[in-house]
């Protein structure tokens, strides 16, 4: 019953989608229909209606329709620009090496890790998105700049804070699997090359940090496992007796504190 009503809800939300797009797209051709129903046709036919895409009479912005449009496009990759073009996919990878080498089954929960994460990628970014708040959001808000120039000037504080994190190596690879000529200017690189070779590189660095995070916490198991051997207890499973001594070690060194802190100065 639940999923029959769990599928019903996406019905509604999805015909009120289509409608609220109908009635964006149908706007426009309403306004041209009581624009010329003044001189209208004698006939009883129906009336003539002419659809144009493009530039508008001044040439600097599009319709009220295709703006929306555009808008709902760029809101649909918002998951994917979070998590794939910010910092945020290093600390959350890191997170979960460090539940890993705790041992922690659910402990922190899965919410409170990506929500830690999620405030540390704005506090990360938020020298990036204030130049983009000033270079694009603003100058587009007062109607200097049209909806091209401000993606244009919106993606060049990103491209910058992706290329300082990436290596050459990895960018390299993908300009030339992807047959890109070098140039002198990070704004020239196509998103379609930042992007991935940004991946790669900050999974290869959350893989380092979280390999020189685990690495304690193995050898803390390994030393409880050889003393339960030693002394003949083979019936207690050395994670349940390591699982305190871990938590306490990683407690009294302030483990937060330096780990943030390193995470945050790893971004540069």
């Amino acid at each position: 019953m639940w999923y029959r009503s769990f599928l019903s809800k996406r019905k509604i939300i999805k015909r009120i989608f289509i409608f609220s797009l109908f009635i964006l797209m149908a706007a426009p051709v309403a306004n041209a229909q009581s624009a010329t129903s003044g001189s209208g046709s004698s006939g009883g036919g129906l009336p003539s209606i002419s659809i144009n895409v493009g530039n508008s009479q001044k040439g600097k912005s599009y319709s009220l329709a295709i703006q929306a449009l555009v808008i709902l496009t760029i809101l649909s990759f918002g998951p994917a620009i979070v998590t794939m073009m910010t910092s945020f996919t290093r600390l959350v990878v890191v997170f979960f090496f460090l539940r890993m080498g705790l041992g922690t089954q659910q402990s922190p929960p899965n919410k409170v890790l990506v929500g830690l994460a999620i405030f540390l990628t704005i506090f990360i970014m938020a020298p990036t998105f204030n130049k983009i708040n000033k270079q694009a959001i603003q100058p587009y808000l007062n109607n200097t700049i049209n909806q091209t120039q401000a993606l244009k000037k919106a993606s060049t504080p990103l491209k910058k804070f992706m290329v300082r994190q990436t290596r050459k190596k990895d960018l390299l690879l993908f300009m030339d699997m992807g047959h890109v000529p070098s140039v002198k200017q990070v704004q020239k690189i196509p998103f379609y090359v930042v992007v991935p070779a940004y991946i790669i590189s900050e999974l290869r660095i959350a893989f380092q940090i979280g390999f020189m995070i685990y690495l304690p916490f193995m050898v803390i198991d390994l030393v409880v496992a050889s003393v339960l051997l030693s002394m003949g207890i083979m019936f207690l499973p050395p994670v349940l007796v390591s699982l305190p001594f871990k938590i306490l070690v990683f407690v009294l060194t302030d483990g937060w504190y330096l780990l943030v802190q390193s995470l945050v100065k790893s971004f540069h």
